[in-house]
């Protein structure tokens, strides 16, 4: 979903203009003095032609040149200082701004958009818009300040035809610069494109790793690389390309401008229109714009960029989340852990069927619902809505009463603790991570939360107990080990609402059993809503509702559904000869 706002860079832009304003008035200071250096030159290449000059007058004019040196250091430190250090700032602001608005975007946005391209915004777009309004900026500036006032320079002080003559390169080299930043771009926006990909595939499979030696895939993913890095080169060469072939043209052209000062200055000197003092003084003019020719070709270069990278970073800040407050939103602030769902159905897109079909259940405060059902039948979709990660779409669900799309989002996800499929650790120490939505838990909090998990013994096993590092996503931990870490995180939040999505079917029994247990005691009096597969995980639940392919097909206590001989008695009785051919074995 797209809206229109203003650019992400403009009000950062304005907000630090008097700095901006303070660095170019320095640089403009700096162009301005350096101006004296070729006339002070001539002036003493003529005194001494003329034998005009003595011994004090060189040195005064040498001490001119020493104090416009001191003067262009002064000036350089300050418009370096206000400049890139603001250049740094914005770029810093910026990041925060964009990460901030990712945490906003629905699940929906995620689903879409792959890893790597997120990325590629927060590391090479950004270095290209910073780079855009810290040294392109002081490159075109200075460029356009200087090449401006050492032509005035020119005309005023030495000859206004050998000025327009040195003017023909610099008009060419405007209309070649006009088409390279164009097509600079868009050949840009293609390279961040390629990098995007390559660093989601790199990702992708580092993450994977385990898997792809499993099944002994490593030369697939080695030639699948290669292609990707491969179209990663390709574009990155269709840059280097085109800047390949401006800045010898740029080079060619300064070339150009000194041959005709040379030839014609020469000329106007040998026929007398024009001093020896004043031929020197314009070729050091002529080296002057030097550095603003070739200066172009990086300003041209980085602006271009910076605009391509922008205008990626704006299709990110230009999405905006479905999922918002209510304009005026109800005046909740906690659940008691009522929940209603009405009649509801939903499906993720338009041309996917239906995941749930007219679902209506009721919890009442303290009770525990179970939900079962073969997989794909419509499990994680009822937490999703549950949690409002994507928003119902006919029917309603409702706390206390409430819609849930009137009660405000943190009021509503304050008040869930939640245990995904995927069972997420993030890369800190595991009381960190148990720590996770109750920041300012004690010690002792948080190994009563594991002890109720059952996780305690498992972490003070570890050398370094509950400043144990968990690996990326969890990976120095077992399949067990991470869910049950994450029960622990969420009974810590002590919520008025829990959701335990398949939270525990990397566990044996007999730990199933112990963790029940200890949630009756931990969760007395609180809402509890458990999506399992075992039939031994819900049995205890007040009631089950059991859906089959997004229909709600049972529903009522474990020994109702046993005695209606459906789904549910049909997976109880699978489940109970399984266990019964293990225990021979």
């Amino acid at each position: 979903m797209k809206r229109k706002k203003p650019g992400i860079l403009t009000p950062h832009l304005i907000r630090y203009s008097p700095v901006y304003l303070i660095g170019l008035a320095a640089l403009f200071m700096v162009d301005y003095v350096q101006l004296y250096i070729p006339q002070y030159m001539g002036e003493v290449v003529d005194g001494l032609d003329a034998h005009t000059i003595d011994g004090p007058g060189i040195w005064s004019l040498c001490l001119k040149i020493i104090l416009v040196g001191l003067l262009h250091l002064l000036g350089r430190f300050v418009w370096r200082y206000c400049i890139f250090g603001t250049a740094r700032k914005v770029e810093r602001r910026m990041r925060n701004q964009l990460f901030q608005h990712l945490e906003t975007l629905p699940q929906r946005y995620y689903h879409e958009h792959k890893t790597g391209d997120l990325m590629s915004y927060f590391t090479n777009d950004l270095e290209a818009v910073r780079m855009a309004v810290g040294p392109a900026i002081v490159t075109a500036f200075d460029a356009t300040v200087l090449t401006v006032l050492v032509l005035y320079r020119m005309i005023t002080h030495v000859s206004l035809t050998l000025t327009l003559y040195t003017l023909i390169p610099m008009a060419v080299l405007a209309v070649f610069g006009y088409y390279y930043g164009k097509t600079i771009e868009n050949r840009y926006r293609k390279m961040q494109k390629a990098f995007a990909n390559l660093q989601d595939y790199v990702q992708e499979s580092v993450s994977g790793e385990r898997v792809v030696k499993a099944f002994v895939q490593e030369e697939k993913q080695k030639a699948a690389f290669a292609e990707v890095n491969e179209a990663k080169r390709a574009a990155s060469l269709n840059v280097v390309k085109i800047s390949a072939f401006f800045m010898p043209m740029l080079q060619f052209l300064v070339g150009i401008t000194y041959v005709i000062a040379i030839v014609i200055g020469g000329y106007f000197t040998m026929i007398g229109d024009m001093t020896l003092g004043k031929f020197v003084m314009f070729n050091a003019y002529i080296g002057s714009l030097v550095w603003p020719m070739l200066a172009l070709g990086d300003a041209i270069t980085s602006i271009s960029q910076g605009i391509a990278g922008n205008r990626r970073i704006h299709e990110v800040m230009d999405e905006i989340s479905e999922i918002q407050d209510a304009e005026a939103p109800d005046a909740v602030t906690a659940l008691s852990g009522q929940i209603r769902l009405d009649d509801v159905s939903f499906s993720y897109s338009e041309n996917l069927p239906e995941k749930l079909k007219h679902v209506s259940v009721e919890v009442k405060p303290g009770e525990t619902l179970a939900v079962m059902g073969r997989t794909g039948s419509g499990k994680t979709t009822l937490v999703n809505l549950l949690t409002r990660l994507y928003d119902v779409e006919h029917g309603s669900i409702s706390y206390d009463g409430h819609d849930i799309k009137n009660i405000p989002l943190h009021v509503l996800r304050e008040n869930i603790a939640y245990v995904p499929q995927d069972n997420f650790m993030f890369s800190q120490t595991l009381a960190e991570n148990i720590s996770f939505g109750h920041l300012d838990a004690s010690q002792e909090e948080i190994e009563r939360a594991a002890m109720a998990a059952d996780i305690h013994e498992n972490i003070m096993d570890f050398p370094e107990k509950y400043q144990t590092m968990v690996g990326e996503r969890g990976v120095t931990l077992s399949g067990g080990q991470k869910q049950r870490s994450s029960i622990a995180r969420a009974l810590l939040k002590d919520s008025p609402i829990l959701i335990l999505d398949d939270s525990l079917s990397a566990v044996d029994t007999d730990t199933e059993e112990r963790i029940l247990e200890n949630l009756k005691e931990y969760r007395k009096g609180k809402t509890n809503i458990i999506i399992a597969h075992r039939v031994s995980t819900v049995q205890n639940a007040d009631h089950i509702l059991v859906l089959d392919e997004g229909v709600p097909a049972e529903y009522g206590t474990h020994e109702e559904l046993m005695a209606l001989g459906g789904i549910f008695a049909s997976m109880a009785h699978k489940q109970q000869l399984e266990q019964q051919l293990l225990a021979t074995e």
